[in-house]
């Protein structure tokens, strides 16, 4: 007696053009051209299943993800294969999981309600599909093996603790698709077993992969300071889903990645209003390359039991250090205490206390802070390093920061704005700080500036200040602030036999270099007009031209082969540094002369000059 064996191609996802499908059964491969209609959509995933004429085995289902962005790493959706899909469905009756039957002797499945439970001890990669909604439930795995947690349309609210709690240690894919919602409750317990954790709304004791073109919300309402997302191993934001996290004022941080976050692409929203918490933190390095982030943060200052002091909030906190290569960041900072970025810990390497250097080259940042210093925690727009003294002596430090490209613009109402506890060097890009509260751009060690363009201004404080050395060899500075003697525009420690010195670059600065500078280059006042465009000129053409502000009528000013000044230029459309800075498309104005200046230095000149506000 003979038997035929029927072929089933199943197509799950709205393709473009013609896609290849391949069945695979008893070893044998047929392939069929199949052509389906044009739809503008991008398929969030692939999948042929393969069946028998029994039909047992539904959850059969070979699934490929499209690229996340990355194809050479395996943190890539696209490069795993997953050969068995589960499909959990919640309802208000309860949820109904498929696709398992027929490896239940290596996945047990216990569903309660909506609480679906999953332990697997088997050898493939699975995709779970999460869909439908319940106000009860929630998704907890066990796994030895990597997997997708596919969110396609789920709503999930989990009263009592995680929403999604991932107990595998090893790799997983959160494939977002369609609209998701995911949270606690306010009375969540986030009661556990002893050797077990459930630290936020979505755990995960192994790595957390993020992509697919959906959005998700995730909702932390809970009382106990646990996060919007967690993993116990690091967290990586993919191309390209929308992803949103909201922590009330009881629970905890936006999101947290234990060994590291890495923002390579997507859009995510994080507001935070707890106490001491923060947006991003990580208890090593924060890597930005990609994508938009927002964050939004209004947790002030709170006593730390565990640590033994009072503790502030920040946009991005880590332990280590923080890079930026691309992407945008927006960081909106209202806490008292609060930081934009806080990075370098002296506890990162309880041994050394060595933290590795944090850099900026590349994408743009925006840091606005409003709170004011609490229990001596200050609020700053970028904060990198630690610093220990004895007295007013200072016994250690650490933390170096270089900015050697991307667009920076820092606003800070009641602190400073840009500090390392290390060194600090600008190489290039465009950093503009503004702070009406302290120093504009702080560092405990040595300032160098080669190139790029800086924009310091002050109300309250020196703009540039150096407790070293402060090096202009390069670039385009414009220094100003307006809060007169002993502060100054561009400070160096001459209190400790450290000097301001300025052998290169374009130097702008209103309200006084360090007294002491030295400078191989030489340095005049010149007239200008506050509110307007003004330039520096070499006899022959310009050599740039920056933006006064309002009230502002005389500067220092020094650059290379400099000849003359010129008020009220008109610039091109390409400006740098927040619209202060130009160097291209500069005409007309009427020409102005250069006095030498005669503020406190050992640079070339002497004579008579000077300005209001310069010492």
């Amino acid at each position: 007696m003979s038997m035929m064996l029927v072929l089933i191609a199943i197509v799950v996802c709205n393709c473009i053009g013609d896609d290849i499908i391949s069945v695979v059964d008893g070893g044998e491969e047929a392939s069929w051209n199949i052509v389906t209609p044009v739809d503008t959509t991008t398929p969030p995933a692939s999948q042929t299943t393969s069946t028998d004429t029994t039909g047992t085995d539904t959850g059969a289902v070979t699934t490929t993800f499209t690229s996340a962005g990355d194809s050479s790493s395996d943190d890539d959706i696209s490069n795993t294969t997953f050969t068995r899909l589960v499909t959990v469905t919640y309802a208000s009756g309860g949820a109904t999981v498929t696709g398992y039957n027929a490896v239940a002797d290596v996945m047990n499945v216990v569903v309660s309600g909506n609480q679906v439970t999953i332990t697997y001890t088997g050898s493939e990669n699975v995709a779970y599909k999460l869909t439908g909604t319940a106000s009860d439930g929630f998704f907890k795995l066990y796994s030895s093996k990597k997997q997708a947690i596919w969110l396609s349309g789920v709503s999930l609210t989990n009263s009592a603790g995680a929403a999604i709690n991932n107990q595998s240690g090893k790799r997983t894919f959160v494939y977002v698709e369609g609209t998701n919602k995911l949270a606690d409750g306010a009375s969540a317990a986030y009661s556990t077993s002893s050797d077990e954790d459930m630290k936020g709304v979505i755990f995960s004791e192994g790595q957390l992969i993020f992509s697919g073109s959906g959005s998700l919300s995730v909702t932390a309402n809970n009382k106990q300071g646990k996060s919007g997302i967690v993993s116990d191993d690091y967290v990586r934001m993919m191309a390209s889903p929308t992803v949103t996290v909201t922590a009330g004022s009881s629970a905890g941080h936006g999101v947290k990645g234990n060994d590291y976050i890495q923002l390579s692409n997507g859009t995510l929203n994080i507001s935070t209003a707890a106490a001491m918490k923060k947006g991003i933190t990580s208890d090593d390095y924060v890597l930005v390359e990609g994508g938009v982030t927002t964050i939004q943060v209004t947790g002030g200052v709170a006593y730390d039991s565990d640590d033994s002091e009072y503790k502030g909030s920040a946009g991005i906190k880590a332990d280590n250090y923080f890079a930026m290569t691309g992407g945008t960041v927006t960081i909106t900072n209202s806490g008292n205490g609060g930081k934009g970025i806080s990075a370098g810990s002296y506890d990162y390497d309880s041994t050394t206390h060595a933290v590795a250097d944090s850099y900026i080259s590349g994408g743009t940042l925006k840091i606005t802070t409003s709170g004011s210093e609490s229990n001596d925690v200050s609020c700053k727009g970028i904060k990198i390093g630690w610093v220990t003294k004895s007295g007013n002596k200072v016994t250690g430090y650490a933390g170096n920061m270089t900015v050697s490209g991307g667009s920076i613009v820092i606003n800070c109402a009641k602190s400073e704005g840009f500090e390392a506890k290390g060194n600090l060097t600008f190489k290039g890009g465009e950093t503009y700080v503004y702070s009406t509260g302290d120093d504009a751009i702080n560092c405990q060690a040595e300032m160098n500036v080669t190139g790029g363009y800086v924009y310091a201004y002050s109300t309250a404080n020196d703009a540039m200040d150096a407790n070293h050395d402060l090096k202009i060899s390069g670039g385009y500075v414009f220094a100003i602030t307006t809060k007169g003697s002993p502060e100054v525009a561009i400070d160096a420690n001459t209190e400790e036999r450290y000097k301001l010195y300025i052998t290169g670059g374009v130097v702008v600065a209103y309200g006084g270099l360090e007294s002491g500078y030295s400078a191989s280059q030489s340095v005049y006042t010149m007239s200008c007009t506050g509110g307007s465009w003004n330039a520096l000129h070499n006899g022959s053409s310009y050599i740039a031209a920056f933006k006064a502000p309002s009230g502002i009528s005389s500067v220092a000013v020094s650059a290379p082969s400099l000849k003359n000044g010129y008020k009220g230029v008109s610039v091109g459309s390409t400006t740098y540094c927040n619209v202060v800075w130009a160097t291209s498309g500069i005409s007309g104005g009427s020409s102005v002369s250069l006095s030498t200046y005669s503020g406190g230095g050992s640079g070339p000149g002497g004579g008579p000059g000077g300005g209001p506000g310069w010492h």
